[in-house]
């Protein structure tokens, strides 16, 4: 196999490294990739992620037989669809199942009419309904960019005046979802699907909010938790006979099945697992937790998507718990400070730790250089989330660079006294 990983964030470091240790793999690469991807693959830097036609000449280039697409743009933009039409086998969804994260209208119908459980929803498409909307709810709401936001676009207030800010903001360019706020707490499952069937991964649970105690505004995750403490095995079959079996049987119906990764954003609220969004690819930070507990040759396991044998292959999964901590710039959600230089502790590469590569780059003396907001992902394994959080956070100390700063209780809300 030679494999080309599409995208250049921690999520894709983490995807490159699981890759590395395949016993199929005989090229590794990624597009346009990181300085951390750099050091076990090749980085294709004149690859465009978002151009299906330069995606599907470097393959060519390259004698690439598997692509796996990472973020959710190219995705959108129809690059398995280009990819496939010219025989090469690729992990992530075609363009028409992609709406079901590109387009919360459609996810959100998709549900509806299928009587998937989600939150109650209206959409709108005029600030004036909308504002008449949020004026007249007494209590908090949830409101979202139909659109892709990286994470970003959603708002959960009472405050009518930052409710009527946001909608202005969404509304100028795309429509605009309120939801019920659910009570509950959040879990994410990832299903490897093959077109015909599915294989479910560990449970993990992320953690968005900029601040300690899930305090400040959204980012694109924080940190994360694999598997989710307290998600039992008798509420993980609720969810799947509740939520994931359903969402399967409809994409059949719908002719809507695809090869590739589907992610279930789930609100475990008392009266049972609610959907809270569909994501048609891995998630991040979720992916850098969730790799490293897969025992299996994951070039097999992609493999076995392509071919459509997922319901044979023997997945095995270790029975550790991982934890990932984000490293974010100065600044970060908001506007930072790149190309800051990185330095690192001789001996950052310990037994069931990792260190991931985010928005990261070489200088011209080869020293790592920030390059975005969320920079590095450092993951920890121990046999439960108390030792998982110990060894991670004396992981984070293996790495520094100026203004950089880290969420200090990723897991905790997990722990009890």
């Amino acid at each position: 196999m030679k494999v080309l990983v599409l995208g250049s964030g921690a999520r894709e470091h983490a995807l490159i490294w699981k890759f590395s240790q395949s016993t199929r793999i005989s090229g590794l690469f990624a597009a346009p990739g990181n300085a951390g991807t750099g050091e076990l693959a090749a980085n294709l830097l004149d690859v465009d992620p978002l151009k299906p036609e330069s995606v599907l000449a470097a393959a060519g280039k390259h004698g690439i037989t598997h692509v796996f697409v990472g973020p959710e743009e190219p995705l959108t933009l129809g690059v398995a669809d280009v990819l496939r039409d010219a025989g090469i086998a690729v992990i992530g969804a075609h363009r028409e199942a992609a709406r079901l994260e590109g387009s919360k209208v459609f996810a959100k119908a998709f549900m509806r009419r299928n009587a998937i459980p989600t939150a109650e929803y209206q959409e709108f498409s005029d600030l004036k309904a909308a504002g008449r909307y949020i004026k007249a709810s007494g209590e908090k709401i949830v409101l979202k960019k139909s659109g892709l936001a990286a994470g970003k676009g959603v708002l959960e207030s009472d405050n009518k005046g930052k409710m009527l800010k946001f909608a202005e903001k969404v509304l100028e360019d795309d429509t605009l979802i309120i939801e019920e706020f659910l009570e509950g707490f959040e879990a994410t499952v990832f299903a490897v699907c093959d077109g015909k069937n599915y294989l479910l991964l560990p449970p993990c649970a992320d953690f968005k909010k900029a601040g300690e105690n899930d305090t400040g505004p959204n980012t694109g995750g924080m940190g994360s938790v694999c598997p989710v403490p307290g998600l039992d095995a008798r509420l993980q079959a609720r969810i799947r006979s509740e939520t994931i079996e359903p969402t399967f049987a409809a994409l059949k119906k719908e002719n809507l099945m695809y090869r590739g990764i589907l992610y279930f954003g789930l609100m475990i609220t008392p009266g049972g697992p609610k959907i809270l969004e569909y994501n048609v690819r891995f998630g991040d930070p979720e992916t850098q937790a969730l790799l490293p507990l897969i025992n299996s040759d994951f070039g097999n396991l992609c493999d076995a998507i392509a071919t459509q044998n997922l319901d044979t292959f023997p997945l095995e999964v270790s029975e550790k718990t991982s934890l990932g901590v984000v490293i974010a710039a100065k600044g970060y959600p908001g506007s930072y400070e790149k190309g800051i230089p990185v330095s690192f502790a001789e001996k950052a590469d310990e037994k069931d730790l990792h260190i991931f590569h985010a928005s990261t780059l070489r200088g011209k003396d080869g020293t790592v250089l920030t390059n975005g907001g969320r920079c590095f992902t450092v993951v920890a394994l121990g046999k439960d989330i108390y030792e998982a959080a110990e060894r991670v956070y004396a992981g984070v100390k293996n790495l520094s660079f100026k203004g950089a700063w880290y969420r200090p209780d990723i897991g905790k809300r997990f722990m009890t006294e």
